[in-house]
């Protein structure tokens, strides 16, 4: 267990009144105990009750893992008959006493396999969301989080520098992404956060473009948005480039989405919400007679995973924290013709921001 990590769990479930709380395998799972367990047919649960007691429900065959963060007498394993499984979930219960208690779970992440083995063998407990207690659980990035994101920044970046050392005239989207993601690997990513988005032309209007077979031409603009994972931590970016020489309204369009992006870095500061970064950004673009044209919010958190709190839209009252990370990444885009995007992964620190990303963010010109 890392054990600040876990203290700051107890705490938070105390505020929301849980007796206890059930994580299955992801991202938190992960970040409290280290283990990295996949999603399979076998059901596994980790159970935290609020005075610091711990059942983990796994298959036997994961339990020589399991052992490095838990001791064997709060390990309830089972074997290959699905008919014994819910054993192994009552026993966990009955050793934790949570049979008539409030358990809290990732509204998002728990399946209906592990709700419905927690419902037969906790009846008369409520299972709950606890999503506000996700919601704070890793936002503030501790100093090695930050350290490889910034890492995994580096590697992306590096990956699209070598990317684009080769023409990218004649060569289809799918090809960009492939070598791209080849590159990637390459300087060291880990498992990549997201696939590489590689949006041309007419598509590059579409912020969620998947890579077509369109072969790339002059006069398009070309945008990538891509990410690099080290140490399980994420950076996610977007650049935009023009294809040769382009029509004079991307370098106006991109000149706007330039400024309105470091309008947002400048706001971004410890006190301030992160509803007012997207309120900057949004303002530089609708003053320039595009606000109709950037019609998603600026951004999201970072973390180990690509898109997590804190989320940067306009209503969003959270209030910024030193070691809260997250991008800035807002975008013209116009249908038919094609979109501009420039995302930076930020850092709010003691005493403004820093930004973990630093590739040159002026549309510059590709063959």
């Amino acid at each position: 267990m890392h054990l600040q990590r876990f203290s700051n769990l107890i705490d938070l479930m105390a505020s929301q009144n849980l007796d206890a709380i059930a994580l299955n395998p992801g991202f938190s799972m992960r970040y409290l105990t280290n283990l990295n367990f996949h999603l399979m047919e076998r059901p596994t649960v980790l159970l935290i009750k609020k005075d610091g007691k711990t059942a983990f429900v796994l298959p036997k065959l994961e339990s020589t893992r399991a052992e490095r963060s838990f001791a064997k007498e709060q390990l309830f394993t089972y074997g290959d008959n699905p008919a014994t499984w819910i054993e192994a979930f009552k026993s966990a219960g009955d050793y934790l006493q949570i049979g008539k208690s409030v358990v809290g779970v990732e509204s998002t992440r728990l399946r209906f396999l592990e709700f419905n083995f927690l419902r037969n063998s906790l009846p008369e407990s409520k299972i709950i969301s606890a999503d506000e207690v996700f919601a704070s659980f890793r936002i503030i990035k501790e100093d090695s989080e930050i350290r490889y994101m910034k890492t995994a920044a580096q590697i992306a970046q590096k990956a699209l520098i070598d990317t684009l050392h080769t023409p990218v005239i004649g060569k289809s989207e799918k090809e960009l992404a492939s070598l791209l993601t080849i590159n990637l690997l390459k300087n060291g990513s880990g498992e990549l956060p997201f696939l590489p988005i590689v949006a041309s032309g007419a598509n590059s209007a579409d912020p969620h473009a998947t890579p077509s077979d369109h072969i790339i031409q002059p006069g398009e603009l070309l945008l990538f948005d891509w990410g690099a994972s080290y140490e399980g931590y994420a950076s996610d970016i977007t650049r935009t480039f023009a294809v040769g020489d382009v029509d004079p309204i991307f370098y106006e369009i991109a000149d706007i989405v330039m400024r309105a992006n470091q309008k947002g870095f400048k706001v971004a500061m410890p006190g301030v919400t992160a509803g007012s970064i997207d309120d900057a950004t949004r303002e530089v673009i609708s003053q320039s007679g595009y606000g109709e044209y950037f019609f998603h919010r600026t951004g999201h958190g970072l973390g180990m995973e690509g898109h997590e709190t804190p989320y940067i839209y306009s209503e969003n009252s959270v209030v910024l924290q030193p070691g809260m990370v997250f991008t800035i990444e807002p975008g013209i885009y116009l249908s038919g013709k094609g979109g501009v995007r420039i995302e930076d992964d930020i850092v709010i620190t003691e005493n403004g921001a820093e930004s973990l990303t630093d590739l040159p963010r002026e549309l510059q010109k590709i063959r």
